[in-house]
C-alpha cells in the first residue's frame, strides 16, 4: 500500500513509526543518524586499511627527510710502543757470514774522474775479468757454491740456512709494523671499529689487548684476546685485526720471521 520501493530508514517511515512514542530513549536517534554513522565508518575503516597497508612507505618516506644523529663515539689513536727490552735475556747473535761465491771476484773500485797520480786503486784488468767478476772487495770463489743473484756473498764455506722456519719470535731487531706506520694504523681503527651496541647502552669503555702472529709474508693468525672488557668489544677488536691489510714483517738477522706481537685497542665512548 506504500508502494513496491520501501525503504525502512528514510526519514518519513521513522517519523511514522515512532509517532506519540518516546524519541529520546535512544532507538530513534539510532534509525535516525543510521545513514549518517554507516558513512562514517565506511571511511574510517578505509582510511585505517590504507594506513595499515602502507605504514612501512610511510616511514620510509619520513625517515629520509629527518636527518640522523651522529653516534658520539669517540675513537683513540693508539700509539704503539716497542715490547719491553729484557735485560736478562742475552742480545740476539750477529748474522752469520755469507758464504762465498761460486766464481772468483776482484775488487772493482767506482770511477771517479781524478788526475793518474792521484788514482790508489787500479781497476782489474779485461784479463782478470776474463775468468772473475767485478765485486766489492776480492773474493776467492768455491765452485761447489750455488749461484747467487743479488744476494750478499762472504767467505764462509757454509750456506745460510734458518735452523727453524716456523720459530716465532717475541723480541726481533725489527718489530712488525702496519702499512703507514702508526698513524696509519690509528686511522684504520678509526675507520672500521663499530662501537658494539650492548657495550654502548652498558656503557662498557677500557682497552682490549689483542695479541697475535705476524707471519712472515706479514699475514695475521692466531689473533686472539689477551685481556678483554666484554660486552661485544672482544669480538669487534679480533674482527678488526683479522680484517686488517698486510704488515710488514718482523726481521731478525736480515730475514723476514714469525713475530709473536699485541696491540691495544681502546673503546671509549664521549660524554
Amino acid at each position: 500500500m506504500f508502494g513496491s520501493k520501501l525503504d525502512i530508514l528514510d526519514q518519513k517511515w521513522i517519523d511514522v513509526v515512532f509517532t506519540g512514542r518516546n524519541k529520546s530513549y535512544g532507538a530513534y536517534e539510532l534509525r535516525r543518524d543510521n545513514g549518517r554513522n554507516t558513512r562514517n565508518a565506511l571511511i574510517i575503516g578505509i582510511i585505517f586499511f590504507v594506513v595499515a597497508v602502507s605504514a612501512n612507505t610511510i616511514l620510509n618516506m619520513i625517515a629520509g627527510f629527518i636527518p640522523k644523529a651522529k653516534e658520539k663515539v669517540k675513537i683513540t689513536n693508539v700509539v704503539l710502543s716497542p715490547p719491553p727490552v729484557d735485560l736478562k735475556k742475552p742480545p740476539p747473535p750477529p748474522p752469520p757470514e755469507p758464504p762465498k761465491p761460486k766464481v772468483d771476484q776482484v775488487k772493482f773500485p767506482p770511477p771517479v774522474v781524478k788526475p793518474d797520480i792521484e788514482v790508489k786503486e787500479k781497476p782489474p784488468t779485461v784479463k782478470e775479468l776474463e775468468v772473475a767478476d767485478p765485486g766489492q772487495k776480492n773474493l776467492k770463489g768455491d765452485k761447489n757454491a750455488d749461484v747467487t743473484i743479488d744476494e750478499p756473498v762472504g767467505t764462509s764455506d757454509q750456506k745460510v740456512t734458518e735452523e727453524d722456519p716456523n720459530k716465532i719470535f717475541t723480541s726481533v731487531e725489527k718489530i712488525p709494523e702496519f702499512p703507514g706506520g702508526a698513524d696509519a694504523f690509528g686511522r684504520y681503527l678509526s675507520k672500521n671499529i663499530h662501537y658494539p651496541a650492548v657495550a654502548r647502552e652498558n656503557g662498557t669503555q677500557g682497552r682490549v689487548i689483542v695479541s697475535f702472529v705476524c707471519e712472515r709474508d706479514g699475514s695475521l693468525t692466531d689473533v686472539h684476546v689477551a685481556r678483554g672488557i666484554g660486552d661485544g668489544c672482544d669480538e669487534e677488536a679480533i674482527r678488526v685485526i683479522k680484517a686488517s691489510p698486510h704488515w710488514t714483517p718482523g726481521i731478525q738477522n736480515g730475514r723476514p720471521v714469525r713475530v709473536a706481537y699485541s696491540v691495544p685497542i681502546a673503546f671509549t665512548l664521549s660524554e
